[in-house]
C-alpha cells in the first residue's frame, strides 16, 4: 500500500479494496449497482464492468455471485493500478482481471462475448460546470472522456444476444438512458429509484434492460436508504450484509 492510500473493509467475507487519498471514492451508488446485477448473474457468466474505479463493482460481483470471469475496465492507469492491486490483495486474479481500456475508443473488449455489462458511469453531462479535465475526481463524474452514449453504445457490442446492462445513475439521466437504450437495442426491463429518506425525491437511479429484449418495462418499488430517524433501513443494511 502506498503512503497516499487507505484500505478499506468492504464488510463482506473479509474484502478489502485500496482507496486514493483525495481521488473519487466508491460511495452506495457503485455498491447498488453490484446488488442490482446480482440477481440475473448466472454461475459461469462473464461479466464486464465498465468505467471500474478501484474495481468495487467486480471485486463485489466476484465475491457474490458465481460468475466465472468479471473484466474491469478502466481509462485511469494509475487508478487502474489499484484496482489490480486490490483484485491480487483479495486473491481473486483467477476471476478478475483489470484492463485499462478507452469507453469512447475500446481496443480490447471483445464483441458478443459478455453475459452482462454493469456500469457507474459519469453522471454529469458534458459541459454542465467548469471542470479540470486532468482531475480524477472529475473524470469520475462528468462526461470528460466518455458520454453515456458512449457507454451504452459500447454495452450493446459487447453483450451477448439476450445479455443484461445494469446502470446507476441520477434521476434527471432517465430519458437520456432508456432514449439511448432502445437506440442501441437495449430494451429496458427494470428501473428502481433510490431515495435518502421517504420524504425525499430520489437521488440515485437503477436500471436494467436486455439487449434485443422485448418491450415491457416494470417500476420497482423504491428503496430508502435511511429512515426518517436517520437509521439505515433494513434493506441496505442486508445489502451492505451488516447485522
Amino acid at each position: 500500500m502506498k503512503e497516499n492510500e487507505t484500505l478499506e473493509d468492504l464488510q463482506y467475507k473479509g474484502y478489502k479494496i485500496l482507496q486514493k487519498k483525495g481521488a473519487f471514492k466508491f460511495g452506495v451508488d457503485a455498491v447498488l449497482a453490484a446488488y442490482y446485477a446480482e440477481s440475473d448473474i448466472k454461475p459461469g457468466h462473464k461479466i464486464l464492468d465498465m468505467g471500474t474505479g478501484t474495481g468495487i463493482i467486480a471485486i463485489l460481483i466476484a465475491a457474490r455471485t458465481k460468475a466465472s470471469h468479471i473484466t474491469g475496465m478502466e481509462i485511469q492507469s494509475e487508478i487502474a493500478d489499484m484496482a489490480l492491486r486490490s483484485v491480487k490483495l483479495n486473491n481473486l486474479e483467477s476471476r478478475v482481471s483489470i484492463v485499462i481500456d478507452d469507453i469512447a475508443h475500446p481496443k480490447n473488449i471483445s464483441p458478443g462475448y459478455y453475459d452482462h455489462v454493469v456500469t457507474n458511469p459519469p453522471y454529469k453531462k458534458k459541459g454542465s460546470g467548469i471542470v479540470n479535465p486532468g482531475d480524477s475526481k472529475a473524470i469520475s463524474r462528468h462526461e470528460i472522456l466518455c458520454t453515456l452514449e458512449d457507454v451504452i453504445s459500447l454495452a450493446a457490442k459487447s453483450l451477448k444476444p439476450n445479455g443484461f446492462f445494469t446502470m446507476v445513475n441520477r434521476p434527471e439521466r432517465l430519458c437520456d438512458s432508456m432514449e439511448l437504450m432502445r437506440k442501441y437495442k437495449i430494451e429496458p426491463k427494470t428501473v428502481r429509484f433510490v431515495h435518502p429518506v421517504p420524504s425525499r425525491s430520489p437521488s440515485i437511479m437503477l436500471i436494467k434492460g436486455v439487449k434485443f429484449g422485448n418491450p415491457y418495462l416494470k417500476v420497482e418499488p423504491p428503496l430508502y436508504i435511511f429512515d426518517e430517524e436517520n437509521n439505515y433501513t433494513r434493506e441496505i443494511n442486508d445489502i451492505y450484509n451488516r447485522e
